[in-house]
């Protein structure tokens, strides 16, 4: 099988169980907007829940991973001490996140004011910090399942690693059915569901490893060459991490002043994820191993036909997503969270911010396209210089916006930051030579993606006009929705076919081999 084949499998297999895991979370959200709407309870829950998640992006696909997936697959590659090396890696990562865990439950009121400063004058704090407490533990588990999911990957195994997150959404509707069935409390049952997906997610990888060769298990840690090396790479992309991190911040925190606002823009979120989350991480999950093997072996042409096909690739499925998200964010969000307690001002509320998130749509996938070719090379400092400017632009976005646009200016300082950042690293990546740079099938083929969507919008918006009263009709508006969609995803195909911005034949000769 050939590279580019194999490449374009491993995307499909990874982007088919993530959009499954999206699907499932968008039940999910659906039942929680449904159940708590955007009130203080749901604000509560999503700030404790946010807190685990927001430091996984240093231990779990975040600054860790990426300094030890390129580390293990070279040595995969050369065949030198790969699972020594995964069990040291294991052990240390296991001892640092214990020690974090227990100190973060013991300062977690600080956690959450510093995460959502709003919530201290009303008695979202108290949910927030005894969901936290409760939450905060996934982050063990998940970080350890995220080391051991590199692993499959950098050997080639996708399909339990893209699996596990679907195992958190269905313990997570799980736990709200049986909350509503048993009349129990639903920002409690949701929080008790947290680490016991962590201890699902984890079991179902390291069974999966361990089948491969790959059994590890705690041992007492100790400091190798190796971890020192790994320690050093990771530092510069933790702090990019937390860059990144506080881009968060700044963002909930101007949200946290302004009643519901944290769970508009989080349901905003979700939306805009289920694109970015199913190209996105497949692309990163596939390409960094791949990469990081391609330079191993000094094959300039193969890593550069590899970044071009992802990159090509990726724009392909969101600049469509993007421009739906920009023109049709009323109707998808009313459509899919607007019953129970989730209003129509809640639906008018989150769409605005649907709109600004899509805009950004494009840049946030290109930045894992663009991340893994720095990555792979061990260099995590200039990621951590572009994330610094980024993180500027956001904070004096945000700030600066809130007391004129209110929570929306969290949203744009979100898209314009992407952006910047997306930039720097294209401009910057240059500098490695043909490895990076745009092929002519490259350049031929995004501009007419461009085109392709264009019209796709129009037609959108014409099908959107003309199915207004069905959408707004209770039992009629899922049909006209589908409608909708239909519409726009046979538009983008056929005009991206007539334009030759893609054929349909290679992926379907793609997913056959």
């Amino acid at each position: 099988m050939s590279q580019p084949i194999r490449l374009m499998r491993g995307f499909a297999t990874v982007g088919s169980w993530t959009m499954l895991s999206r699907i499932l979370g968008f039940v999910r959200d659906v039942a929680i907007a449904a159940f708590l709407g955007a009130g203080p309870v749901a604000e509560a829950f999503l700030i404790a829940f946010s807190l685990p998640n927001m430091f996984r992006r240093f231990f779990a696909e975040g600054a860790f991973n990426m300094a030890f997936v390129p580390m293990f697959s070279k040595k995969v590659e050369a065949r030198d001490g790969a699972k020594e090396f995964a069990q040291d890696a294991f052990t240390g990562l296991a001892t640092l996140l214990i020690v974090f865990t227990c100190v973060a439950m013991i300062f977690m009121p600080y956690l959450v004011l510093a995460m959502a400063s709003g919530f201290a004058v009303d008695d979202r704090f108290d949910m927030a910090v005894l969901f936290g407490r409760i939450a905060f533990p996934y982050i063990l588990f998940i970080s350890l399942a995220a080391l051991l999911s590199g692993v499959l990957n950098a050997t080639g195994r996708f399909i339990a690693a893209a699996a596990a997150p679907v195992l958190l959404n269905v313990i997570f509707i799980a736990a709200l059915f049986i909350a509503w069935t048993l009349g129990a409390d639903f920002g409690l049952s949701l929080a008790i569901a947290v680490p016991i997906a962590g201890v699902a997610q984890l079991a179902l990888v390291w069974l999966a490893a361990a089948r491969a060769g790959y059994r590890l298990v705690p041992r007492l840690p100790r400091m190798t060459p190796d971890l020192k090396k790994l320690a050093i790479i990771a530092a510069p992309a933790a702090l990019a991490g937390g860059v990144v991190q506080i881009n968060l911040l700044v963002g909930r925190q101007v949200a946290s002043y302004f009643e519901g606002a944290v769970a508009w823009l989080n349901y905003a979120d979700r939306l805009y994820q289920l694109p970015l989350g199913v190209v996105a991480i497949a692309i990163g999950v596939v390409l960094l191993p791949d990469l990081s093997r391609k330079l191993q072996a000094s094959d300039a042409a193969g890593g550069q036909d590899a970044f071009n096909r992802a990159a090509e690739l990726a724009l392909g499925l969101t600049i469509p997503c993007a421009v739906a998200l920009m023109v049709i964010p009323l109707p998808i969000v009313s459509t899919l969270f607007e019953r129970g307690q989730f209003g129509p001002d809640d639906s008018a509320a989150t769409a605005v911010a649907v709109a600004i998130y899509g805009a950004g749509l494009p840049a946030f996938v290109l930045q894992k396209v663009f991340q893994p070719l720095y990555f792979a090379r061990e260099d995590t400092k200039r990621p951590f210089y572009f994330a610094v400017v980024a993180m500027v632009v956001n904070a004096v976005l945000a700030i600066g916006l809130a007391q004129v646009i209110g929570y929306l200016a969290a949203a744009i300082g979100t898209t314009i930051a992407g952006w910047a950042m997306a930039w720097l690293l294209w401009r910057y990546a240059r500098g490695y030579g043909d490895a990076a740079a745009f092929d002519d099938r490259f350049k031929r083929r995004v501009p007419r993606i461009i085109m392709a969507s264009i019209l796709m919008g129009l037609v959108l918006y014409g099908v959107f006009l003309l199915l207004i009263p069905a959408l707004g009709t209770p039992g009629w508006r899922y049909l006209a929705l589908t409608v909708l969609l239909g519409a726009g995803a046979a538009s983008y195909l056929g005009s991206g076919q007539l334009l030759g911005a893609f054929n349909i034949r290679d992926f379907k000769a793609a997913m056959r081999r």
